[in-house]
């Protein structure tokens, strides 16, 4: 990157740092840190979830996926769309309705304190491998851009990801992820004619592909592959706690089902605006190892952009990949503080909660970083996703996810679902090579982390049904949402962090037009693209801030 480049993608930094700075006051107790006041708009909840999920990789895992073996990274992704459909019309509306803070709420009241305790444990465990396995490709983006080593560059993101997460609390993550967006979104939409134009145009590019590369499926990624992935996503989009935060933090079910719609409607056209700028540069760079091609699409960027719109570019992706790190952070320190500290420490005061919440989100923040740091030596960043995704993601949300609609489970039958499940998928993925030499292949590595624990709860159902006796715990679980009543307008300074936060977004949006205007107007090629995008964002942020303070005026005169 030229000298220009890091100049714009420091500003950058620096504007979306101030930002969840700037909600430092917002996190003034707990309900506020963790779910920004149970009141966010819809949208902004909805984009936060996008951008969440969306980071855990897309330039890098993703993209070496697409430059490898095409159009499959793409088929790969819908399966995301399909499960984000299905999460808003089923499984959101069932999170806002259960009125819990955080999902180690829900576990607590439907299936026992001993359950939450084991559950809290183990997804801590899990989320520090999860953060650094998000955390890793923010290192690889500034390793591929800038020649800084991959140690420094993980150890220096690291700090300002933990400092602003723990100042800022849910708004802070929320916030930058709407911006995130904007910028992100503008920056695929100049960099995919630019790759085009680079590659020698649309022909070009079809005719000199390699064989197969647009097939939908290859033999590592089949259909069977397809399938499990995509229950797998429903039930991490689902069930994952971090993402729970989004449904709950919203004000009603109908806000909730929204949030997953606008999660599946993005996911139906973004994967394939993504995946094109690697599989251009497949074409025109061939020959990249596995290693090198986790930056294609910034190799490609470097190519094709100009100057200072790279550095803005840099800038999105490293706060956008980062913001994976921020809402797994956010939601680890919620688990500790809500459902371990509280339960060794009876007697507390709002103050102290608040000093543990932020403490704990330093100690994870700083144990994400060792785990980043050892990706590399763990295979690289696509077998980690995906050996992570099969041992762990559906043994351990499943469970908890079921419960949440049948009457059936226990305490004791979702334990014992995820320990076989972990054990069983454990076995498979380390033992069998080991011992046996037997090393499973994508697809049946995928498809025995999502049938094993599938399987078991489909037993304990049929269990229940054929002997047919009542279950205690959820009788329970009944008496006590019907003495938590309907649930309670908003607050007024809910209400106020609201309009805090949309005119925070406003701001932000129309910083970043004015920025892409800016570096249109002074770009030695390519002007005409760069400012139109730029004079759009500008334009859409005046919409959206001219619109919030009609509302805020209503509202005093009413």
């Amino acid at each position: 990157m030229s000298t220009f480049d890091i100049l714009i993608a420091t500003g950058f930094s620096v504007l979306v740092f101030a930002l969840g700075l700037s909600f430092s006051k917002s996190g003034s107790n707990l309900k506020s840190f963790f779910a920004a006041g149970g009141a966010v708009p819809w949208w902004i909840s909805g984009l936060s979830l996008f951008m969440s999920f969306f980071s855990v990789g897309t330039f890098v895992v993703w993209g070496s996926i697409a430059y490898g073996a095409g159009l499959v990274a793409v088929t790969i992704q819908t399966t995301m769309s399909i499960a984000g459909f299905i999460v808003g019309f089923y499984i959101a509306p069932k999170w806002n309705r259960a009125r819990v803070l955080t999902a180690a709420e829900f576990v607590s009241e439907r299936l026992g304190a001993d359950t939450q305790k084991f559950y809290s444990i183990i997804f801590l465990l899990i989320s520090l491998f999860s953060a650094g396995a998000f955390l890793y490709p923010v290192g690889k983006i500034i390793e591929v851009t800038t020649g800084i080593p991959l140690f420094h560059a993980i150890i220096a993101l690291g700090f300002l990801i933990i400092l602003y997460t723990a100042v800022g609390g849910l708004w802070a993550v929320l916030v930058t992820d709407v911006l995130q967006f904007v910028v992100l979104s503008a920056a695929v939409i100049i960099v995919v004619p630019l790759a085009f134009e680079y590659v020698g145009g649309i022909s070009a590019f079809i005719n000199n592909a390699p064989e197969g590369f647009f097939s939908l499926t290859n033999s590592e990624y089949d259909w069977l592959f397809m399938a499990a992935f995509g229950f797998y996503n429903m039930v991490f989009i689902g069930g994952s706690w971090a993402y729970v935060q989004r449904y709950t933090s919203v004000k009603t079910a109908k806000d909730a089902k929204k949030v997953g719609w606008l999660f599946g409607s993005l996911y139906i056209v973004a994967p394939f605006i993504w995946m094109l700028p690697p599989m251009i540069f497949r074409v025109a760079q061939p020959g990249l190892s596995k290693v090198e091609s986790e930056g294609a699409y910034l190799m490609l960027s470097q190519q094709v952009v100009p100057d200072g719109l790279m550095g803005l570019i840099i800038g999105a992706m490293i706060f956008a990949t980062a913001s994976s790190v921020n809402t797994t952070l956010n939601i680890s320190a919620s688990v500790f503080t809500n459902d371990i500290y509280k339960f060794f420490r009876r007697e507390h005061t709002e103050k102290e909660t608040m000093f543990v919440a932020r403490l704990s989100t330093l100690a994870f923040g700083i144990l994400a970083v060792c785990i980043a740091l050892m990706v590399q030596s763990m295979g690289g960043i696509v077998e980690v996703a995906f050996s992570l995704a099969a041992i762990t993601g559906t043994a351990l949300f499943l469970p908890p996810l079921w419960a949440l609609f049948s009457r059936n489970q226990t305490g004791r039958s979702v334990v014992a679902v995820t320990l076989l499940s972990l054990l069983v998928n454990g076995f498979c993925k380390f033992v069998l090579p080991s011992a046996f030499d037997m090393k499973l292949d994508r697809s049946p590595e995928m498809l025995i982390g999502v049938l094993v624990p599938l399987s078991l709860l489909l037993a304990v159902e049929i269990k229940a049904l054929l002997f047919k006796k009542a279950n205690p715990q959820y009788l329970a679980y009944e008496d006590t949402q019907a003495k938590k009543g309907e649930t309670k307008p908003s607050s007024v300074s809910e209400d106020q962090q609201n309009k805090y936060g949309n005119r925070i977004i406003s701001l932000g949006i129309l910083s970043v037009g004015l920025i892409i205007t800016g570096l249109g107007l002074t770009a030695s090629h390519s002007n005409s693209i760069v400012s139109l995008v730029g004079v759009t964002i500008f334009v859409i942020a005046c919409v959206i801030l001219y619109k919030s303070r009609a509302v805020n005026t209503n509202n005093n005169n009413s």
